[in-house]
């Protein structure tokens, strides 16, 4: 094997440091300092300057994010220190409990400070760190007894393969989150479309059914990401040890990403605050949340109460609604929009779901149907995320019935009659009586009233019924004035009113 010539040590050295500075600024910071065709050609480089000097290959090389050969089965870890799960609050009176079970246990009637944060929903992990370089990656498992995904994890680019700065402990323990972001997954699944394979579910989902990849190839090909929460095993350097905020803290001056929605907050009255807070940004975070997380702050309270069973007794998750339930399919409607696209909706028993009751959700189109085999009278599972129209995500076919109905699209529009086609390119069909068809004119005039077109307050789906059911309105541009017919100014109030 040649001798390495400084030059080109120096050139490998400095191309995997601009690479992970591009790494973090691209997938924890949020912001691109590089385009995508000059970090291409870096890597290129230095993959090129690897493959002719082995010798310069390192663990902590970002030319290790792409994967390596397959395995046939994951080895087993044993977690140095348990990764305990949290036992769960659904309302204000459990909270209100959690927090007088603190103050009993503190024996302090103050306010008690709490460190407070959202709760993803992905898959949590362990990476070990020893001198700064990640060693070793796991999963939960059990809480004891864990899965060694080093290899895949070593391809979540927003995962550092070492340590910034010089102060970091021999031997570092991080517990975090590895999830799917809704745009990665929404990218995901359109591939798995384009290539006819199956869609996963959702985020978590995807997020696990990649992280177990025996190939770590296919785990790179994907987009995850990773959010650190806490602490395990530590053994030297600088770590805080008073609080868990400033152990995160100072996790984020090492380089890892750690979530920007934590806060600090004092009393029980702050909790709730906090939890009304995150629920009103839920729908428009970048990730599936399923609740938020409330830590007592204080490291040396949190030794003071300790656990019970396999949960702490200084934290809890304060849970959202269920945003998925089970139901059942009574029936398949169909409903025609504005461009005359015919939308099949499922007629669901109710079930609570979301925070509300819902009672039918969409099934996109046809296709969608039968890819997901959706029959009238099945068991499915439904989902509700915030204002998002509930959805019908899966069939539960080990609940299915034995005379259970197959949907067909109707060849006639069931507003109008008109005849139903449907483009070889499209996957909708449509009504072809356009404005002759009451539907769509409904639809037309709402959208030409709506805000971001002629804004017309108050001219919504009750009057727009009773202008087109009554036939004073035949399109945006032409009512039953044309006919001789006049609205009269106070006829038009009085409804709006109604």
């Amino acid at each position: 094997m040649s001798a390495v010539p400084k030059a080109v040590a120096a050139r490998a050295a400095r191309l995997r440091a601009e690479l992970e500075r591009a790494n973090f600024n691209y997938y924890v910071l949020d912001a691109p300092t590089i385009p995508d065709a000059e970090y291409d050609r870096l890597f290129r480089e230095l993959q090129e300057i690897e493959a002719s000097y082995p010798q310069l290959i390192v663990p902590d090389s970002p030319t290790s994010r792409i994967g390596v050969t397959p395995v046939t089965a994951f080895a087993q870890v044993t977690h140095a220190m348990p990764m305990l799960s949290l036992n769960n609050a659904f309302s204000e009176d459990e909270v209100n409990a959690f927090d007088r079970r603190v103050r009993e246990g503190l024996e302090t009637s103050g306010e008690v400070e709490y460190e407070v944060e959202p709760k993803f929903d992905g898959l949590a992990v362990s990476l070990t760190y020893e001198r700064g370089v990640l060693s070793m990656g796991a999963t939960r498992g059990d809480g004891y007894t864990g899965e060694d995904v080093t290899a895949n994890l070593r391809t979540v680019r927003s995962i550092p393969l070492r340590l910034k700065g010089d102060g970091a402990p021999s031997v570092l323990e991080v517990r975090g989150e590895v999830l799917m972001l809704k745009r990665d997954f929404t990218h995901l699944n359109s591939e798995q479309r384009k290539k006819g394979e199956r869609e996963f579910a959702n985020p978590r989902n995807a997020a696990a059914g990649s992280l177990r990849q025996l190939d770590s190839r296919v785990t790179a090909a994907r987009r995850l990401t990773f959010f650190a929460y806490g602490l395990g095993r530590v053994s030297g350097g600088r770590i805080p040890h008073d609080r868990h905020s400033r152990q995160l803290d100072h996790l984020e001056t090492l380089g890892l990403p750690v979530n920007a929605q934590r806060r600090v907050v004092h009393g029980v009255g702050a909790l709730l605050r906090y939890y009304q807070t995150i629920a009103e940004q839920r729908a428009g975070l970048p990730y599936e949340i399923d609740g938020v997380v409330y830590k007592v702050n204080d490291l040396r309270q949190q030794d003071q109460l300790g656990f019970v069973s396999r949960a702490p007794r200084f934290a809890v998750a304060h849970k959202f609604a269920a945003e998925e339930e089970i139901t059942q399919v009574t029936g398949i409607d169909v409903q025609v929009g504005r461009t005359g696209a015919l939308t099949p909706v499922a007629r669901l028993a109710p079930v609570f779901v979301g925070g509300v009751t819902v009672t039918n959700a969409t099934l996109h189109n046809e296709d969608e149907i039968r890819r997901k085999d959706v029959h009238i009278g099945d068991h499915v599972i439904v989902r509700r995320a915030g204002d998002v129209i509930p959805e019908v995500v899966s069939v539960v076919k080990e609940r299915r019935p034995k005379h259970v109905r197959a949907f067909h699209m109707p060849d006639k529009c069931p507003e109008c009659g008109s005849r139903v086609e449907r483009l070889e390119d499209e996957a909708v069909a449509r009504c072809t009586g356009g404005l002759f068809c009451p539907a769509q004119r409904k639809q037309s005039l709402l959208h030409f009233a709506s805000r971001r077109a002629m804004d017309i307050e108050g001219l919504g789906d009750k009057l727009v019924d009773q202008l087109v059911d009554e036939g004073i309105v035949e399109t945006p541009a032409r009512s039953a004035r044309a006919h001789g017919t006049e609205i009269g100014r106070e006829s038009l109030w009085r409804n709006r009113e109604e």
